[in-house]
């Protein structure tokens, strides 16, 4: 079975007028045209002269060349390519030097994979420098979609190569594999835009696996500038080796971007898993990531995300500092002190540093490794150290408060890969409900103001419901804070706030001319919202309006372009159900538009009527009397039909011609009603 790649960088096959300057070249040029064809190379054989030593002659095969040998008495038989695949190619030497095609078998017995060449042994030794690694992306981002395949980048052969467990596999049970592979697949099916990729090892057992719906994408779209990837199950030794991905919506709301399995916590395995999920969101690097702290996870973000902020977990951090106490159980409640102190209430850099190491010498901890390691990240965990970066809500001392744990009631250490599966959908459509009822109460319920606070009427009209009673609980506790100016200069104010709801001091900083004020507790970085402290401070200043700067885009009721609207509670239903029907109809409007030429424009034109008549209801903000049913498609880099299904290209010119001053929509249109009907053609083939 003899396949062409079809692209502009495919290499051209042997022939007889072809010369090497070595064997070794030749061999080099037959592994090149090899990748690009989608099959692996074997040295066959090679033959020296027996006067002078030197090469004479090589043969070089397919991968599956030849017939598998194997005696009936092997303890653990190998698995073996070999089906008698006759591709080959045959050089000899001339007298002066050179070498030449001597014989050339083009035609393989099998399915040939340019998508998947990465996979062959013989090709992870490629040169990263020699390869078009924006080519290989955007490979990629296609083939995931329609076969569910994975090109690597080239930086991560290296580590391929070198990782002593890299035939690790996941650990299933039997039949889960199949499980999940229908679960995607069915997914695919419903939605065109759902993504997923696999990562085999050597012997082409399931590694790694990664999947994310249309609405993760269409949330990291408007959510993505914190991320939190979490593996506690997987570092837990939950009985599913799960990760997630993780953000945060314009509710407070966790949003889930990207679901995996891995087989390790090997660096290869994370920098797979991160390059995947960049891919995934359309090539877009959030503008910080929390992560456990983990040497492999830390290597593979500053790999895939050099300009993202990565940042550490608190509640893992201290998760990991408990641990380590328990040894210390003598010095424990005093050590628990200190290091509360050094970690929550050192207000600039030199003050941690002082504190830190005071507490490292009184309780002799120079040589504890753990200590040692948190203090080199500390630039990734201590508060003092990170006031350039911002959390919204998704970094908590404790895990039973952060967003993460909402996924905990879905998943226990017991629960299988097939039980997982099984509540898949459960558990997106729980998430997707709860954001539609609170969409609904933002917009047909007004907030009850409290106070008569300037900053609460403000707010009360831009945030959305969840995140202005997190801030109300701040401005009415501004009236138990006491503030004292400590320092003025031509440029900055400094307070020293006393809050006695908590009976702690903080450190305010104002700088009126730029209208930047700074607390020492970090609500504003870590919530998103400002503190009490500074609206004490911003009142004492005459101030009476957050400056624009404090108000967060992602926490307002203008966060999406889009807001759902619905008559009541019970009506609000599941974006993805809506979505996922609409494609069903859309289908079988396909199968009948396709059979002849009259159906087809008569199918167009309905389709192109319809998406008016919605586009105007979803815009009609002020029209409460219809449910919105549009699903906001993110700009994930694969927004477009063709940009990922291959051969999209040879579109009827029938379709190509007509109508040449449409719009961009129409054209979308006719790409969207051609996909599906070329789709449901394949269906009906593979049915016969």
């Amino acid at each position: 079975m003899d396949s062409s790649t079809g692209t502009s960088d495919a290499i051209l096959p042997p022939h007889p007028d072809m010369e090497f300057e070595s064997h070794e070249a030749a061999y080099s040029y037959y592994k090149e045209y090899a990748k690009s064809a989608g099959f692996g190379t074997a040295k066959l054989s090679s033959r020296r002269s027996r006067v002078s030593k030197e090469f004479i002659d090589a043969k070089f095969t397919c991968i599956r060349y030849g017939n598998k040998q194997q005696s009936d008495d092997a303890i653990n038989p190998r698995p073996s390519p070999k089906i008698g695949c006759k591709a080959s190619m045959h050089v000899k030497r001339r007298q002066d030097g050179k070498w030449y095609v001597y014989s050339f078998v083009k035609e393989h017995n099998h399915e040939l994979l340019p998508a998947q060449a990465h996979f062959f042994r013989s090709h992870r030794n490629v040169d990263p420098l020699k390869t078009d690694i924006g080519r290989r992306r955007k490979s990629l981002a296609a083939v995931s979609k329609l076969f569910s395949a994975y090109q690597n980048i080239d930086f991560l052969e290296g580590y391929m190569r070198n990782q002593h467990d890299k035939g690790r596999s996941l650990v299933l049970e039997e039949g889960d594999a199949q499980v999940l592979l229908e679960l995607l697949m069915q997914m695919q099916e419903e939605n065109p835009k759902f993504f997923y990729a696999v990562d085999l090892n050597e012997e082409h057992r399931l590694r790694n696996v990664f999947w994310v719906d249309a609405k993760g994408m269409e949330d990291f779209s408007n959510f993505g500038d914190i991320v939190s990837f979490d593996t506690t199950y997987f570092t837990n030794k939950y009985k599913i080796p799960l990760v997630l991905f993780i953000g945060v919506n314009h509710h407070i709301q966790p949003t889930l971007l990207g679901c995996a399995l891995i087989a390790d916590e090997t660096v290869y395995s994370f920098l797979w898993l991160m390059q995947t999920w960049f891919i995934a969101m359309g090539e877009r690097a959030p503008q910080v990531m929390l992560t456990d702290q983990n040497n492999a996870i830390k290597a593979a973000v500053a790999a895939v995300f050099p300009s993202t902020r990565h940042c550490f977990c608190l509640w893992h951090v201290l998760e990991k500092l408990t641990r380590h106490l328990e040894y210390l159980s003598l010095w424990h409640d005093s050590l628990v002190i200190k290091l509360d102190k050094c970690i929550y209430r050192s207000w600039t850099e030199e003050q941690f540093e002082k504190r830190w190491w005071k507490m490292v010498d009184k309780f002799h901890l120079r040589e504890m490794q753990g200590f040692q390691s948190l203090y080199e990240d500390r630039k990734q965990w201590i508060p003092v150290f990170m006031r350039d970066a911002s959390f919204a809500g998704l970094s908590t001392p404790l895990r039973s408060n952060s967003l993460n744990s909402s996924f905990d009631k879905y998943v226990h250490g017991e629960t299988s890969l097939r039980e997982f599966v099984e509540q898949y959908k459960v558990i997106l459509e729980d998430r997707y409900e709860e954001e539609a009822k609170a969409d609904f109460n933002a917009w047909h319920e007004t907030p009850e103001l409290k106070s008569p606070s300037p900053f609460e009427k403000q707010i009360s009209l831009v945030y959305t419901h969840e995140v202005f009673k997190k801030f109300q609980v701040e401005v009415l506790g501004a009236a138990a804070c006491h503030l004292k100016k400590e320092n003025e200069d031509q440029m900055l104010t400094t307070y020293s706030v006393k809050d006695f709801g908590d009976n702690q001091n903080y450190m305010v900083e104002w700088n009126e001319s730029k209208s930047d004020i700074y607390c020492s507790c970090r609500s504003f970085e870590y919530k998103g919202y400002l503190c009490r402290h500074a609206i004490v401070v911003l009142q004492m200043s005459g101030v009476f309006n957050i400056p624009s700067k404090y108000i967060l885009q992602r926490w307002t009721n203008a966060a999406l372009s889009r807001r759902p609207i619905s008559q009541k509670l019970d009506e609000v239903q599941s974006k993805v159900r809506r979505y996922s029907d609409l494609c069903r109809r859309a289908i079988k409007l396909s199968e009948e538009g396709s059979l002849s030429q009259e159906s087809y424009n008569l199918a167009l034109s309905a389709l192109k009527e319809a998406r008016k008549q919605c586009v105007s209801v979803n815009n009609s903000v002020g029209n409460e009397d219809l449910p919105n049913t549009s699903v906001i498609h993110a700009d994930s880099g694969v927004e477009r039909v063709s940009q990922c299904v291959h051969g999209f290209d040879n579109i009827d010119s029938e379709i190509d011609n007509s109508d040449s001053s449409s719009s961009s929509d129409e054209e979308w249109e006719k790409e969207a009603i051609k996909y599906i009907v070329e789709e449901h053609k394949k269906k009906k083939m593979k049915m016969k």
